[in-house]
């Protein structure tokens, strides 16, 4: 009998203040994939956020979990590649796997694979989702009680405040507060869990300009060689004159990129022949890959 997934993950809310109290525990907030394990029958399975099959794309995952093949049980948790020049995670890298659908996509000597659980929804058959998540970590650090290096249970601290200024200081991406009490519950429907992100800032180069009515509409991003999105806040009427002088100067006529979005196919672009550097910030990169709510916050300056 195959254990019944979830119809949908848990989800934290986004808050601009994380709750506070001895009813609340707090964890990083990891730059990764989601990924839940299925482990059932002797096998072993990893599903997307989506619940689209991964088990052949993080191979390392399964491989750390083979020791527990003959187990029933439900993990969930995060797919991260871990940046060991930036001492953090590195969501543009597990990304180019996620694109690239290729094990070795953003793996090299400087990053590698890890995955960082935080939840057990089965165990032995036994349908865990209804206990406190106080609980239900707990019996998570039973199963996993020591930190390997590409497996790990990610650590409940009581001090949120403490957290987030770690997190602040050292640049990672934010915190997530957990109430100890409560259940699983599918997707946002409830009040139980909060992610509370740092500022994201990136260097980007943009490529080049969606025109609309003959004039530049917003600015087409690129980042670490994939498509970033695009970003028109922070542009006046007097900086997109100057960019569209600029640009028709500097054209290119093949497209950086193919296939664009859907959205995009019907845009009027200009393409660059030379990038330039751009200064944006945003509230989160979406699972394809693009930053969402972008703003400029610093351009060069052009005649």
């Amino acid at each position: 009998m195959t254990i019944e997934l979830p119809k949908e993950l848990m989800a934290p809310i986004t808050a601009a203040v994380l709750p506070v109290g001895p009813e609340w525990g707090y964890q990083l907030k990891w730059d990764g994939v989601r990924l839940l394990s299925r482990i059932s029958g002797g096998g072993i399975e990893l599903f997307s956020r989506q619940l689209l099959n991964k088990t052949s794309l993080y191979t390392e995952a399964q491989s750390c979990l083979e020791p527990f093949k003959q187990t029933d049980c439900v993990l969930d948790g995060e797919a991260v590649m871990f940046d060991l020049g930036k001492q953090r995670p590195d969501f543009s890298l597990i990304l180019q796997r996620e694109r690239s659908r290729s094990v070795t996509a953003g793996t090299s000597g400087s990053s590698y694979f890890v995955y960082v659980l935080f939840d057990l929804l089965y165990w032995q058959r036994e349908d865990l989702r209804s206990l406190p998540y106080e609980e239900r970590h707990r019996r998570l650090l039973e199963l996993f009680p020591e930190k390997q290096p590409q497996l790990f249970v990610t650590d409940l601290f009581t001090d949120g405040s403490s957290l987030w200024s770690w997190v602040e200081q050292n640049g990672w991406e934010g915190v997530v507060a957990k109430r100890l009490a409560s259940p699983y519950r599918e997707g946002k429907k409830h009040q139980d869990w909060f992610k509370k992100k740092t500022a994201l800032l990136f260097e980007v180069h943009i490529i080049g300009f969606i025109i609309r009515s003959g004039r530049v509409a917003s600015l087409i991003m690129e980042k670490d060689g994939l498509l970033f999105g695009r970003v028109s806040l922070g542009l006046d009427e007097k900086r997109k004159a100057a960019l569209l002088r600029m640009g028709q100067q500097k054209q290119r006529t093949e497209a950086w990129f193919q296939p664009l979005p859907a959205d995009w196919r019907k845009e009027e672009i200009l393409w660059l022949e030379r990038p330039f550097s751009c200064t944006v910030t945003g509230l989160e990169i979406t699972s394809a890959g693009l930053l969402r709510h972008p703003k400029i916050v610093q351009l060069p300056e052009f005649e």
